[in-house]
Parts: structure tokens; sequence; C-alpha cells
């Protein structure tokens, strides 16, 4: 189960932006200002919905109706291509079954990588003076050399 998310409303703010309308030019309007919104607040969106952004124009990118998608191969690699209609910028996005984004990794949750952390000794960082060396006294506030 999920914490306490740190900026529970602006995450319900951007989710309804991003929701899909009918008017295309609405749409744009709302994803420019979702976009614009978690950049202010320098909030992570999923990849999922970054993939569904245009990052010309900011148009939602809805397969056969807003964007075009072909499968791609280069150099032994399945690729997705994607082209906005709108400003014909493409995107790429590598089509392996086997790829795994790193927040879907399992070292990436913050539960495991807290436990990895209680388990290692903390290294110690402070330097002991070694008895060989005279401390330095410090200037007191009543002696000055004038």
């Amino acid at each position: 189960m999920a914490g306490p998310v740190k900026d529970r409303e602006a995450f319900q703010r951007l989710s309804f932006l991003y929701q899909d309308p009918e008017n295309q030019a609405l749409a744009r309007f709302y994803c420019h200002t979702e976009r614009t919104i978690a950049k202010r607040l320098v909030l992570r969106r999923d990849p999922s919905v970054k993939r569904t952004l245009c990052r010309g124009c900011s148009s939602l990118l809805v397969p056969g109706l807003t964007c075009t998608q072909r499968q791609r191969r280069c150099r032994g690699q399945r690729w997705t291509v994607q082209t906005c209609l709108t400003c014909q910028r493409s995107q790429r996005f590598l089509n392996d079954p086997g790829h795994l984004l790193w927040g879907d990794r399992p070292e990436a949750q913050l539960g495991n990588q807290a436990d990895s952390k209680l388990l290692q000794p903390l290294p110690n960082t402070a330097h002991p003076i070694p008895a060989h060396l005279p401390e330095e006294k410090m200037p007191t506030q009543g002696s000055s050399h004038q």
C-alpha cells in the first residue's frame, strides 16, 4: 500500500486535465496546461501518460484519430513509431516484451531501497584528530591584534 502522496491536489488536477474531451483544440489546451503545471510543481508523470501526449503541440495522441502508429525494425530491434497528425512530430518507443521501464523494476521501489539500506552499515565519516598532532586553539574574542 502506498504512503501519502505529497501533492495529492496537484495530481488530481493533472488527472482532470488529462481527460479525453471530444474537442481536439480543448484537449490540446488541457494537455498543455497539464504539462505546464507538472513542470512548475516538479512532478514526475507516469510514462504511459507522457507517451500519449505530443511533445511538439501538446495534442492528445489517439492512434488512428490524432496520430499514426507504425511498427519498424532497426538493427534487430522492434520499435513503435508514433507520428502526430497535427505537427508531424514522431516519437520512437522500444517494442521489446522483455523490456521494463525503470519505475516498474523492483529495485526502483522505495520500500526495496529502504530495506537494502538498513542492512548495510553506514560508513564512519568522522575523522578523529591523531594523537601526535596538536589541536589548534581558536582565538578568543577578547584578544584582538590591532
